[in-house]
């Protein structure tokens, strides 16, 4: 199946039509999802010397990973105060020693494979209200004490020579986070990957997971046995693996890009940095480098595809940015994220050689980067920074799967609505 119609698939480098599996393969570990985290840990496991095999159903970052709004952005959906509220200071502790991690991996990537990817440094939380600018300077606080010094905290003028909108209160510039081109990074670690001799299967989805000492791993042309197996198919896995269904809801989330802005471009994000703002349903939004406007949002629960995607994020664009009431549409998609009832990221084991990672929850640029590196230092013996997640608890959604999502729906209508309010 191709790209979804997106600019990035629109602007994508070219990548090769890797071949479906057709036969069995015998590997030390296979890898089901070729998004960001089956590449990385596909790519630290390749630097180790394993021999690894990635299944992908559809191509190369067709999912997430090659559709998302581009934005690296630090920490969890839920910040460090809150899992230390939740879970302890001991498990806060762990992981905000890696809640800065995932962005610089993604630097390392982009530096040590020379991938093309539009990479922009300069990342900013803008708040529309007095009580979200609060919120920031207590974020600002609490990263400053597990030692993230990268944060300019910016009154109401400054962040007005920022991003040219009346809408802000103020704002906190992260000049560790950043942007990219979002395809072009999976297409380029895939080749990372490949030139270390790891091996990639497009249109073979896995269909079964034979569960022994090694696990055998069926598509519909083939299977690949191995002695390890990661499933990383995020909000696109299905059913394959129903536990893990039962404790995650796919979400749709809508992108539109503009015509190219020209000098335009400029008078909007004059320093090029990308832009999410404070609310509970939130818009983000930043140029390409062809000087487009980006600008996504919206949720849809369970991941149903919308009939307009204009209609749900054109008034959210021209109420950020009146000036643009002229401009023409070019693109506009959907794509799903992967939610879960803590907005904590799930990791953990199946079996003792069956592992997952999903759930990122709205972060998952940066996380599934992090993510990789786990998986991989844990199938080296290396188990304690996986296993600081892998113990967060994995909550169902309340009404299983048949009441998930208007329950879901429903509780965020009222954050909606508290946004709207202003409370």
């Amino acid at each position: 199946m191709p790209h979804a119609p997106s600019y990035y698939a629109a602007t994508a480098r070219p990548q090769p039509l890797r071949p479906a599996l057709a036969d069995r393969l015998d590997v030390d570990v296979c890898i089901v999802g070729a998004g960001y985290t089956g590449l990385s840990a596909g790519l630290h496991l390749a630097e180790a010397g394993f021999s690894v095999a990635i299944i992908e159903a559809e191509r190369v970052g067709w999912g997430a990973s090659g559709r998302n709004g581009g934005q690296i952005v630090n920490s969890y959906s839920r910040d460090i105060d809150v899992i230390e509220a939740r879970y302890g200071t001991d498990t806060a502790r762990a992981l905000g020693d890696m809640a800065f991690e995932g962005a610089r991996i993604i630097r390392e990537r982009v530096a040590s494979y020379a991938i093309d990817c539009d990479l922009k440094a300069g990342g900013v939380f803008a708040a529309i209200t007095a009580r979200q600018f609060g919120h920031l300077q207590r974020q600002k606080a609490l990263w400053e004490r597990h030692g993230y010094t990268r944060l300019q905290l910016l009154d109401r003028a400054e962040t007005r020579g920022i991003v040219a909108s009346d809408r802000y209160h103020g704002a906190l510039l992260d000049l560790g986070g950043g942007h990219i081109h979002p395809l072009n990074l999976a297409l380029g670690e895939a080749a990372a990957f490949e030139s270390l001799g790891g091996r990639i299967f497009e249109a073979s989805p896995a269909i079964r997971i034979e569960r022994s000492f090694r696990p055998v791993v069926h598509t519909p042309g083939g299977a690949v046995t191995a002695s390890f197996v990661i499933v990383a198919g995020n909000a696109y896995l299905g059913a394959l693996v129903p536990e893990l269904a039962a404790r995650s809801m796919p979400c749709g989330s809508q992108i539109v890009a503009t015509e190219p802005l020209g000098a335009l471009a400029d008078t909007l994000l004059p320093h090029d940095y990308c832009i999410e703002d404070c609310n509970y349903l939130l818009d983000y939004y930043r140029l390409s480098a062809d000087k487009r406007l980006l600008f996504g949002g919206g949720v849809v629960y369970g991941a149903r595809d919308p009939a307009r995607v204009e209609a749900i994020i054109v008034p959210r664009l021209l109420k950020t940015f009146p000036q643009l009431a002229n401009v023409r549409i070019d693109y506009a998609w959907t794509g799903n994220f992967l939610l879960t009832l803590s907005r904590m990221p799930q990791m953990g084991r199946l079996d003792h050689n069956i592992y997952y990672s999903q759930g990122c929850s709205g972060h998952g640029i940066t996380f599934t980067h992090l993510a990789g590196r786990l998986l991989a230092e844990v199938l080296q013996g290396q188990a304690e920074r996986f296993d600081a997640f892998a113990r967060l608890p994995h909550l169902p959604f309340p009404g299983g799967r048949l009441l998930r999502v208007p329950f879901t729906a429903l509780g965020g209508w009222y954050y909606d609505l508290r946004d709207r309010l202003g409370i």
